[in-house]
């Protein structure tokens, strides 16, 4: 059994080596799990449910409760994607995630690599925000939050978290959106101990929509978070004592996996066009930048708050807001 999902391992890492030296803006398709093979629930009873013969997953939220799901293993580097659909019409306060972490074994020096979907109301849009943690540094925030070229609750798209020794790449649709690039300044702040993946659903109404102003309307319930197309390839870990199950030389091929030239062009325009806050640019909070952010041109576009400086021009339309074609940053 070991040695079998250790050749398809190498296999993956083949793959995707291949791919990080080519031209092709997509990854290849990579093999995914059922639920049964690959993760457990968390919370939430009979608002879990199972469709497509456990590959896809239904997280729902009502009055008693929200739902959720982690895997089975924790992984300690790897690619990990979901497509995802979001629940559509009034959802103020609905908190969708989809992320990495290991509070629960690492419960003061924990790591977690975030995308948390925020819900609204009628007229406005969803909004997607990406974070990271290291070693419990949960007091230093490195939020970005996004608007989305196509309209998340109507159709299924792709997340994906590559997660290597040396950078963390947060994609949408295969397009990078987001690349933190390991520092030496930044320590231990950059995620380095074995994580779970979890998916969940919950009422963030004290902070998810306006900073609260807004809050979730139950008549609106049930809200459902459909997930399907899990992918877990990474390196597992031994459950008792944290040492990884594959070699080195295996783990490191992850982080021969770049951004390429025509990704980063896709990543700055959709950053130059759809990101509306970065924690780079918010000099409220940090004075001086953290070690990993850039000083470049994309700081012009923010305000000392690091909101976007044409937010309201961006967003203003409401529904009216006439949108790229899906498959499109531009």
């Amino acid at each position: 059994m070991a040695s079998s999902l250790f050749f398809s391992f190498l296999l993956l890492l083949a793959s995707l080596l291949l791919f990080s030296h080519g031209a092709v803006s997509s990854f290849p398709n990579l093999t995914t799990l059922s639920f049964e093979e690959g993760y457990t629930q968390l919370f939430g009873d009979s608002n879990l449910m199972l469709h497509r013969d456990g590959r896809a997953v239904h997280l729902s939220l009502d009055e008693r409760t929200g739902a959720g799901f982690a895997s089975q293993d924790l992984y300690l580097h790897g690619f990990f994607s979901a497509n995802i659909k979001l629940p559509s019409d009034y959802a103020a306060g609905v908190v969708v995630a989809f992320y990495m972490s290991n509070g629960d074994v690492f419960e003061k020096t924990h790591d977690e690599l975030d995308f948390e979907f925020l819900g609204n109301i009628r007229g406005k849009e969803w909004r997607v925000q990406t974070n990271i943690y290291g070693n419990g540094s949960t007091s230093i925030g490195r939020e970005e939050r996004y608007g989305f070229w196509f309209d998340p609750t109507e159709d299924f798209h792709k997340y994906s978290i590559l997660w290597s020794h040396d950078r963390i790449i947060f994609y949408i649709d295969n397009v990078p959106i987001r690349e933190v690039v390991r520092t030496e300044a930044m320590g231990g702040q950059f995620p380095s101990k074995p994580m779970s993946l979890y998916a969940t659903i919950w009422d963030g109404s004290n902070w998810a929509t306006s900073g609260g102003r807004y809050k979730i309307n139950y008549k609106y319930a049930p809200y459902i978070a459909e997930f399907a197309d899990l992918t877990l390839h990474g390196c597992a870990v031994d459950p008792m004592d944290h040492t990884p199950t594959c070699n080195n030389l295996a783990a490191d091929l992850y982080s021969t996996i770049t951004v390429s030239a025509d990704q980063r062009m896709a990543m700055e325009r959709f950053r130059k066009k759809y990101m509306t806050y970065s924690y780079c640019y918010d000099r409220v909070r940090y004075s001086v930048p953290l070690p990993e952010c850039s000083t470049g041109l994309e700081a012009r576009q923010f305000q000392e708050s690091g909101e976007a400086r044409f937010m309201d021009r961006r967003h203003r339309h409401g529904k009216r807001h006439r949108r790229a074609p899906a498959n499109s940053v531009i």
